[in-house]
């Protein structure tokens, strides 16, 4: 064949070509030599001389479809209204794969002849140019689709959306095979396919026609069917049921969308049965969260929130009943607890409720995080729980909660089970608002732990302070650290002590081993001590030791803490031999009847240099061990006090140290007031940090930049903020603006 330009007779070559067109377009037997001949009359056609025949080769075909689609709205408005879908599906088949074919056949026309004029991608989507899209050339497969959408599917619109509508509603309403209005889904589903594959070609709006002349009226029959249907449901049964046969519906219509519909339906069409069943009847489900939540239902509660979860803002009633019921549940776990017991009943039920709730919300709603956080708000709410003008109990019994799980007086319970108490008790820890005062209590049972040496395990007590470093940073455990570091190397800092004694040839006659605490990492402060004069068995030791450090370290002070340090006394005038452990307080008043077997209260005191409210407190203990007696009822300023030389005890090794090391009411008072130093310190600082970086702040600017930076130790009160604010003030730090009496300015 030739490809130069030639003189073409239109009327002969088209009435050739049109033979062919019917035969594509109708999926006649077209042989492939005739396919190739109609071809090259395509090309010749458009490359035509003189005049290329292109233009009018496109109207007689656009002509010949129009006929032809014609045709078949004939055909398939005589096959009759009850086989109007069938008879459209059919002539829809044959007419879309012929005009694939016939596209194909065009080649030529369509990218050397149509292309060319076609608007480009970039003017159809900004639209510079004012020409309707139906006003341009349209290469012949869109040609034919078009042609398609204006002369079959407009015409039969109403008519074929009824027939669609009804034959889904049957099929809602499990109708059978054969009835009235029963339609093969195949053909329901093909006919829905047309409504969007007759507009695919298109770059921009491709399921316009779908949407509006389908899928609005579906939706809009869709909404009332199940709108009946709520109403029939709502008057058959319980809430339970109901909820039940609402999700069955959903479901059932899911699958029945992905049957029928085109997929951007799907979601819609889901919406539509939520909003009817579910959103419509609000205030009734709501109403029914209460005694759901109350009583656990956890089938009805999982189903509830499988349809409000859907729905903007409908969850927001069952999340606050979810979370005043878990705070009930935590009230009343923590009502009863009191005595010796308290701080582990307080604890363990709190984490029994946590693991109940949590495990609940990951059961029932999926551990979606607005449960979760539902959960969060009403464990911090009951754990920081407190009485009017009182502090939180909380922080000061999960801190005696971890030292009675770290003191070697855990007993019957193993080391992994220790450990895994421990971590859990991170949990109430995250809970805490007042995490300094929590802070203020562990360190205090921690330096008795190490002092005393009663620690279950070093190895836990650091992974513990590993735990709380996880959870609050460094800072919140630094001093912790340091307090572990002394311990480490007292042992290096006594086995130099032994070496000074042995070079100076010094033989102190006792055994020794002195810790040396830096005074900022402990919590244990001069104000507390006990003025006592030292035994003359240890006064050799301290002034060695003494001597030994301020040469080892110079400029260091020493200031010993006699009632923190214990040892241990033989007894050699009882028929068996006893060694007792006990304080050196409580060892400076028994050694004193080492050459005299009873003394007066005033002798005792006046040599001992013990204070008035601390000597009885001693002494007592050393009568309730029954290692003195007293000539009086009760001990006072009359009684002599004598050794019991029948002393008898089974035990031959034992300590009465811990008598005189319980945590007085006084020694608590002191460490929440200690607490209340320290946040008005932290509060001063940060202030002064905000203002140093602003400059200029207003005050309720800076109020919450202070919340904001205190809540992660403390949640301290507007009062105490505005406190601080006026002490920075009468320190010169800050001063007001001029001009405002609400705004603070930064004195540099």
């Amino acid at each position: 064949m030739s490809l130069k330009p030639k003189r073409v007779d239109f009327t002969s070559t088209w009435a050739d070509l049109q033979e062919t067109v019917k035969g594509v377009i109708t999926l006649g037997n077209v042989a492939r030599g005739t396919w190739n001949d109609r071809f090259s009359d395509v090309y010749s056609l458009c490359v035509a001389y003189p005049e290329p025949l292109a233009d009018r080769l496109y109207a007689e075909t656009k002509k010949f479809l129009e006929n032809h689609v014609s045709q078949e709205l004939a055909k398939v408005r005589k096959a009759g209204e009850k086989n109007l879908l069938s008879g459209y599906h059919d002539s829809w088949k044959q007419f879309s794969r012929g005009i694939d074919y016939l596209h194909k056949l065009y080649l030529y026309l369509n990218t050397q002849h149509i292309k060319k004029q076609k608007l480009s991608d970039a003017e159809l989507t900004y639209g510079s140019l004012s020409v309707e899209a139906t006003e341009q050339m349209k290469e012949i497969g869109e040609l034919g689709l078009h042609i398609w959408k204006t002369q079959m599917v407009e015409p039969l619109e109403s008519d074929l959306v009824g027939q669609l509508l009804e034959g889904i509603k049957y099929d809602r309403k499990g109708g059978a095979a054969g009835g009235s209005h029963f339609q093969s889904d195949s053909t329901i589903y093909g006919v829905i396919q047309s409504l969007v594959s007759v507009e695919e070609y298109k770059k921009k709006g491709n399921l316009d026609l779908y949407e509006e002349i389908f899928e609005k009226p579906f939706l809009l029959a869709t909404g009332e069917f199940y709108r009946e249907e709520a109403a029939k449901l709502l008057g058959e049964g319980s809430i339970s049921q109901y909820m039940e046969r609402v999700i069955t519906k959903i479901e059932a219509e899911d699958v029945r969308s992905r049957k029928f519909l085109y997929p951007s339906s799907y979601q819609k069409v889901t919406g539509e049965c939520e909003q009817r069943m579910v959103g419509d009847h609000l205030t009734y489900l709501h109403s029914e969260c209460k005694p759901m939540v109350a009583g656990e239902r956890r089938g009805d509660l999982a189903n509830l929130y499988r349809l409000l979860k859907p729905i903007s803002g409908a969850q927001a009633v069952l999340l606050e009943e979810v979370q005043q019921h878990i705070k009930q549940a935590g009230m009343e776990s923590i009502a009863d607890v009191k005595g010796e017991t308290m701080h582990t009943d307080f604890v363990e039920n709190m984490l029994t409720v946590h693991k109940k709730y949590r495990d609940l919300i990951q059961e029932v709603f999926q551990g979606d995080q607005a449960f979760v956080g539902a959960l969060d708000k009403a464990c911090t709410a009951v754990i920081n729980h407190r009485e009017p003008k009182t502090a939180s109990k909380s922080p000061e019994l999960l801190a005696r909660y971890c030292d009675s799980l770290l003191k070697k007086s855990s007993k019957g319970i193993s080391e992994m089970e220790i450990d895994d108490k421990l971590a859990s008790s991170i949990t109430i820890f995250k809970y805490l608002d007042d995490k300094d005062v929590f802070q203020k209590f562990y360190s205090r049972s921690l330096g008795k732990r190490l002092i005393h040496m009663q620690s279950h395990s070093m190895d836990m007590e650091e992974a513990m302070i590993n735990r709380l470093k996880q959870a609050c940073g460094y800072e919140f455990t630094s001093k912790f650290h340091r307090m572990f570091t002394d311990i480490l190397t007292a042992e290096d800092l006594n086995s130099k002590f032994t070496t000074f004694l042995s070079n100076s040839n010094t033989e102190v006659g006792i055994n020794y081993f002195i810790r040396v605490l830096q005074q900022g990492a402990w919590p244990l402060s001069n104000s507390g001590l006990t003025p006592i004069a030292v035994p003359i068995q240890l006064e050799k030791t301290v002034q060695m030791f003494e001597a030994f450090y301020s040469k080892q370290f110079s400029g260091r002070k020493l200031t010993w803490l006699h009632h923190l340090s214990n040892g241990d006394v033989k007894l050699g005038y009882t028929s068996k031999t006893y060694i007792i452990n006990m304080t050196t307080t409580q060892m400076a008043v028994l050694l004193l009847f080492d050459k005299s077997d009873s003394l007066s209260y005033s002798e005792l005191q006046d040599t001992t240099k013990l204070a008035d409210d601390q000597f009885p407190r001693y002494v007592q203990s050393l009568l309730d061990a029954k290692l003195l007696l007293i000539n009086t009822d009760s001990l006072g300023a009359q009684s002599i006090i004598s050794l019991n030389l029948k002393y008898n005890n089974k035990r031959t090794k034992f300590r009465i140290a811990g008598t005189v090391q319980k945590e007085t009411p006084q020694e608590i008072e002191a460490t929440h007031h200690a607490v209340e130093e320290d946040r008005k310190m932290y509060l001063q600082a940060a202030i002064v940090r905000i203002m140093k970086s602003r400059k200029l702040l207003k005050h309720n600017a800076l109020i919450q930049e202070v919340l904001s930076q205190s809540k992660a130790r403390f949640a301290p009160s507007i009062s105490i903020i505005k406190k601080c604010i006026e002490m920075l003030i009468d320190k010169q730090y800050i001063e007001r603006t001029q001009n405002s009496t609400d705004e603070y300015s930064y004195v540099a």
